[in-house]
């Protein structure tokens, strides 16, 4: 009998190529990934990172660099392609995103028109870039969407969810400007992000135990004696639990949301709680050990994800390596296990040993032309 975690590991995805047309600085750019470890050099501004952030819109279909997607067009074209295709199980599957500058977006798998939520049930990735080593210091808005991205990789309805939510508040804020407003309306938007705030306060807190668990046992090869704890700032185990909290909130603070003119209350304003050994890390860790916990974060994002979809993610770090010292850049390059294809950007290979040089495709991008 083959085991959960036998069939797991049966289960196989890679990118085996990728072609750019008007992609940011890429004007037509192609790429193949013939082995398990591709590493791609480039100095500043030269277009390696564009090249990552699109393999990661193949997952997530939004940029982590920016939310406004006419950015990603190459500066005086009416459109960006992107092309990929990837083998899953010993099959091909092709595929193809286009956006345009009238804001229209075309996904098409094996040539055929696809849905948003098919398309991205295609590949999945884990980005870890530089800008992930200030998760603890940045906003809480860079923290749930961190979060958010984790999510909707393993449950492909979450991104629904959070677009229904987001509906609702618009509509609410909308309604709490005007000069006179309709109470029993009110009443109703609040009970509807309820609902659906509910739900999705409930998957954020089950995702940050199971990630918990796993991260802890990472941190701890690096900190040794350290543990680290993650708790989200909202009340309550059980949607139930948590219906009747966000209820109850909504209704104290009333005249609040009244006065401001704006919702104050639900996921949009929720936050994460980082502690290292009890204390609190984003205000007292040092930089050494704020990015030992997100690089343990990192790396259990990977294995979740692995976990709950029975595909191992493609990892894309993003010039990251420059950022950590030696202990944390041995961890993690040693922490990439068989069968995880991992594609990594940097300014040169001076970073890297002789030993993980070996079996890596390398590349060389300049001025958006890449070249093997």
């Amino acid at each position: 009998m083959i085991s959960a975690k036998s069939f797991y590991i049966l289960k196989t995805m890679k990118l085996k190529r990728l072609g750019l047309i008007n992609y940011r600085n890429c004007a037509d750019v192609e790429l193949d990934f013939p082995t398990q470890k591709t590493l791609i050099i480039g100095k500043n501004a030269q277009g390696k990172t564009n090249i990552l952030e699109s393999i990661y819109l193949l997952s997530d279909l939004k940029s982590p660099r920016t939310s406004t997607m006419s950015d990603l067009i190459k500066f005086g074209a009416d459109k960006f392609e992107i092309k990929a295709e990837i083998e899953k199980n010993d099959t091909d599957i092709e595929l193809d995103f286009v956006y345009d500058t009238d804001k229209k977006r075309e996904f098409k798998v094996n040539r055929v028109k696809a849905t948003a939520k098919d398309f991205r049930l295609a590949v999945k990735t884990v980005l870890f870039s530089t800008k992930d080593l200030l998760l603890l210091r940045g906003a809480p808005q860079d923290r749930r969407d961190w979060l958010d991205r984790a999510i909707s990789q393993i449950y492909p309805a979450y991104n629904e969810r959070l677009n229904k939510f987001d509906k609702i508040r618009v509509q609410k804020n909308n309604l709490l400007k005007l000069e006179e407003i309709d109470y029993n309306l009110f009443d109703i938007y609040n009970e509807q992000m309820v609902i659906t705030g509910a739900n999705i306060i409930f998957l954020r807190k089950k995702f940050l135990r199971e990630i918990e668990k796993i991260a802890q046992t990472k941190h701890r090869v690096i900190s040794d004696t350290e543990e680290f704890s993650l708790s989200y700032t909202f009340a309550g185990e059980t949607v139930e639990e948590i219906s009747e909290n966000l209820r109850a909130e909504l209704l104290q603070r009333k005249s609040e949301e009244l006065g401001r003119r704006q919702s104050c209350v639900g996921p949009h304003r929720d936050d994460i709680e980082f502690k290292i050994n009890g204390i609190d890390a984003v205000k007292f860790a040092s930089q050494g050990q704020q990015r030992t916990l997100v690089l343990a974060l990192k790396l259990g994002e990977l294995d979740i994800i692995r976990e709950k979809t029975g595909f191992a993610p493609i990892l894309l770090l993003d010039d990251v390596l420059a950022e950590l010292d030696e202990t944390r850049q041995n961890y993690l390059l040693k922490s990439i296990e068989q069968g995880v294809q991992t594609i990594i950007t940097s300014v040169d290979t001076l970073l890297f040993e002789d030993e993980f040089l070996k079996d890596v495709t390398v590349y060389s991008v300049e001025k958006g032309k890449i070249t093997r």
